[in-house]
């Protein structure tokens, strides 16, 4: 069902570049529908040399909140009044919404992605090593995430050694800073037997390259029995890397789910309510994907 669009409807929107293949719109729209809100949830193809001019079109014509995905995470940050002191320290923003006619941003997908880490898998996590494959954009809300939880170490691997202090620098003000090592890809070997969870932040095994996972056989073999391998990609469902985890006997999760809660928690910010019906969420995605219930 789907509500009748006047001139009182209110706007929601994506903003990324490319945009024509975000699940969002799906998730979202579904869950305006099962409440009957007036509200529709688009999305807004922007090249990154027309973001500045778009958010002042946005505030222009009323826009109450928008998701924000690549390229403009990072770049739409001096364009808004106030951002969290989360979206501050992960130094990206994923969502934005309007506040006394001022763009407030914050991130989201850390909560996204410890949502399902809080809930079904719910553990004492002060003793266990978490260990992260890749670091960019995404490895930083996994490292503030895995920090929330209280993992006792969290390690990030990376295949440049000048972008991995990079990495390391960026958070040297911040109290995440004595929370984690980097460590180049030759390590592995040595850091897998520790892992208690291992996610993968990279895009290597992602749609369209379904055959390929950032770690080859004889590295993921070390990975200890029941540990949980998470996967933020979510096609193909599952990945190549959660298919080897799983033989090595870990508990696997992938990125639906990270997808699912960070919408909730962006919508219970835009709706300004403290209930969202997550199963809407869920299942109008698995509907999209073809994946049944």
């Amino acid at each position: 069902m789907t509500n009748e669009i006047t001139g009182k409807t209110k706007l929601l929107g994506v903003i990324g570049h490319p945009v024509e293949h975000s699940l969002s719109p799906v998730m979202h729209n579904a869950v305006i529908a099962q409440l009957e809100l007036d509200y529709i949830y688009l999305p807004f193809p922007i090249e990154p040399q027309n973001l500045e001019v778009a958010i002042a079109g946005f505030a222009a014509v009323g826009v109450v909140g928008f998701s924000v995905t690549i390229p403009h995470k990072q770049a739409i940050i001096p364009l808004l009044s106030e951002i969290t002191p989360l979206a501050q320290t992960i130094g990206a923003v994923n969502t934005v919404s309007r506040q006394n006619h001022k763009w407030v941003g914050t991130n989201t997908d850390v909560e996204g992605f410890i949502a399902p880490l809080q809930t079904t898998y719910k553990q004492d996590w002060s003793p266990k090593v978490a260990v992260i494959l890749g670091n960019g954009g995404a490895a930083r809300a996994v490292v503030a995430g895995c920090t929330q939880l209280g993992f006792a170490q969290i390690h990030v691997v990376g295949r440049n050694m000048q972008r991995l202090q990079e990495f390391r620098n960026s958070w040297s003000n911040s109290s995440l800073a004595d929370k984690f090592q980097v460590h180049q890809w030759e390590e592995l070997p040595k850091l897998i037997p520790q892992a208690n969870l291992l996610v993968n932040t990279t895009p290597i095994g992602m749609y369209p390259k379904v055959d390929e996972s950032p770690l080859s056989v004889e590295e993921i073999v070390n990975l200890p029995t029941g540990a949980i391998a998470y996967d933020l990609i979510y096609i193909p469902k599952p990945t190549q890397f959660l298919q080897q985890a799983e033989k090595q006997g870990a508990i696997v999760i992938d990125g639906l789910e990270m997808l699912v809660q960070q919408g909730v928690a962006a919508l219970k910010i835009w709706l300004q309510q403290e209930i969202v019906p997550v199963e809407v969420m869920r299942q109008a995605l698995q509907n999209h994907l073809g994946l049944g219930k």
